[in-house]
């Protein structure tokens, strides 16, 4: 087992400096002036040159990586100061005579825009966009689970047809547009019948009660973001179904008299859960990203939103830094789900 986890791992982090490699190369490809943003357009030059050395602007390319990667470790190598101290908070470990490892925090520099450290704004935001994409895969999962289960019990009726078009239908629209057509029927149209609103937040802060819970807000960003992951798991649901079904050990299930629920549920259903198990890891993560849209539409302040609002005002940092969280979440929910494959199928070994 432990074998296996710190494989992964290792694995983990090259997919982690491969997303290192790749949005640090972006950051130095794309147009704009980081010193201009900072600064200002009409800044002196004792000031753009003070801001370019902060930035590490003035190293070859090389060294601004090396200097980006240390900024990232859990571990890293610094001068040691007072300001290096305030700047990364870090603990010492050890000391080379002025150079000194430390333990700390990825350092994911600061907002161009607002002088806030990245991974403050990230932490700051992260529960909305977390809440969005697991009541979203909720949804999705229960929903999907029970409509694919029907549609392979009802194997080529009218009811199966229906929902594997509908399914199709739901793969097929793209998130943006949905959470248009969402938003203008049912928070906009029909709001006096549903109750919803076009935009809102799951906390809202009353003058005089104070900060409440609104839930029904994330009723249609969360239905919206769970469409395509349901139809999704609606058919995975269903082929992995119908090839358990027409196994021996279902046959022989019945053959001994048991019921159709008990077989079907206990029998079929769990072993038919790997695809939907591998589907569902990679669509939470997948969410997170692809909330950005959902979230700017229906005014829900996330990680998707702040990023698009990073994007539009070149806030490079926030853009990076949401990056390579939402890389990282992508990859620690993999290896869970890896391990959890044991625990549901025990045919299945680490080995």
């Amino acid at each position: 087992m432990l074998r296996f986890l710190f494989k992964r791992i290792g694995y983990g982090i090259l997919v982690l400096f491969g997303v290192v490699v790749v949005v640090f190369l972006l950051f130095h490809a794309l147009p704009g002036d980081p010193v201009s943003l900072i600064a200002g357009q009409r800044s002196d030059i004792s000031t753009r040159q003070s801001i370019t050395k902060e930035l590490g602007l003035d190293k070859p390319l090389s060294v601004q990586f090396l200097r980006y990667v240390n900024d990232l470790s859990f571990v890293s190598f610094h001068e040691k100061s007072p300001q290096n101290q305030t700047k990364y908070s870090y603990k010492e470990v050890m000391d080379f005579g002025g150079f000194i490892v430390v333990l700390k925090w990825p350092y994911m520099r600061r907002s161009f825009q607002t002088n806030k450290k990245v991974t403050e704004i990230i932490f700051d935001n992260v529960d909305d966009t977390l809440w969005l994409a697991i009541s979203a895969m909720a949804i999705s999962s229960i929903f999907g689970i029970a409509l694919g289960v029907i549609a392979a019990l009802n194997q080529n009726t009218f009811l199966d047809h229906a929902l594997i078009s509908v399914s199709v239908l739901g793969i097929s629209i793209p998130s943006f547009v949905s959470a248009i057509l969402m938003a203008m029927v049912f928070g906009y149209y029909l709001s006096d019948y549903t109750g919803l609103n076009l935009t809102g937040q799951l906390w809202v802060n009353h003058p005089l009660r104070g900060r409440e819970l609104q839930l029904h807000n994330l009723i249609l960003p969360a239905i919206t973001l769970g469409i395509r992951p349901l139809a999704i798991i609606v058919q995975l649901t269903r082929s992995a179904m119908l090839e358990v079904l027409s196994q021996d050990y279902i046959r022989t299930a019945y053959a001994k008299g048991l019921n159709r629920f008990h077989v079907v549920i206990k029998h079929a259903l769990k072993n038919s859960m790997n695809p939907v198990i591998t589907a569902v890891s990679g669509w939470l993560a997948s969410l997170m990203a692809g909330a950005f849209f959902v979230e700017y539409i229906f005014d829900w302040k996330g990680l998707g939103f702040i990023t698009i609002k990073a994007v539009q005002s070149l806030d490079f940092p926030v853009v990076m830094g949401v990056t390579l969280f939402v890389a990282a979440v992508f990859v620690l929910i993999n290896i869970f789900v890896d391990l959890m494959y044991v625990v549901i199928d025990p045919r299945i070994r680490l080995s």
